[in-house]
């Protein structure tokens, strides 16, 4: 049986409280802010994805975020302009920018959509992490962030991590990919996945992930930002 994710309102802050934050914050706190409720948190980052309807149109707003977002802010600022929409990318301290751009979003008269936002990882489970990550990086020419996790320096693919594990499983798969979901999209992401042939593995980790199967056994995890503050 699944679990149910209660999405509860955290008492309002104040820009104050905000104001002078230069270290990233944790996940709650940000959602706990005032004017950012196009926005979600996946793991390290925020994304919200804005339905702009024609490729014009994102391109006019591309380049209002570009003219709204000061120098600091640029450096975690992510955008994929696509025809129908913009996924933009920051990091959980830039509140400020989030809010500007959701509002130059509602002035273009352009909705944001956030059951379209998600995040990508590819994660291997391995015996000795050190033995088999260099092999990774080379082949998928990615940079090492840590011990165990590989990420695209143009931010384009998904990301790469490894998973450690006690003995070796020839008959299982070792490899399965996460997908980071928004809190309040996870149990419909989950039920599409089950009412599509899958099935629950586990949910003894849930609402910070769970762990499902196709028809043949290949698993993936639907993951959230709860649990991981």
């Amino acid at each position: 049986m699944l679990r149910v994710i209660v999405k509860t309102r955290l008492p309002k802050d104040d820009d104050v409280r905000f104001a002078n934050v230069t270290a990233q914050i944790t996940a709650g706190r940000f959602h706990e802010a005032d004017g950012v409720e196009d926005w979600r948190c996946l793991y390290h980052l925020v994304s919200a994805y804005f339905r702009t309807g024609s490729l014009s149109a994102g391109i006019a707003f591309v380049d209002e975020i570009g003219r709204l977002a000061g120098r600091d802010e640029q450096e975690h600022l992510n955008l994929d302009l696509r025809h129908a929409g913009v996924t933009v990318s920051l990091s959980r301290r830039d509140i400020s920018l989030a809010r500007r751009i959701s509002a130059a979003a509602r002035a273009l008269g352009i909705p944001a959509d956030p059951t379209a936002v998600q995040l990508l990882n590819i994660t291997l489970d391995a015996l000795v992490k050190s033995d088999v990550l260099p092999f990774w990086q080379a082949l998928l020419g990615y940079r090492q962030i840590g011990d165990d996790y590989l990420a695209d320096p143009a931010r384009r693919g998904p990301g790469f991590g490894l998973q450690p594990m006690e003995t070796a499983r020839p008959q299982r798969n070792r490899m399965h990919v996460d997908i980071a979901v928004p809190h309040d999209q996870a149990e419909d992401r989950i039920a599409a996945a089950l009412a599509a042939g899958g099935r629950v593995v586990s949910d003894g980790h849930a609402p910070k992930w769970w762990v499902l199967a196709d028809p043949e056994g290949n698993e993936a995890c639907i993951a959230t930002w709860v649990g991981r503050e």
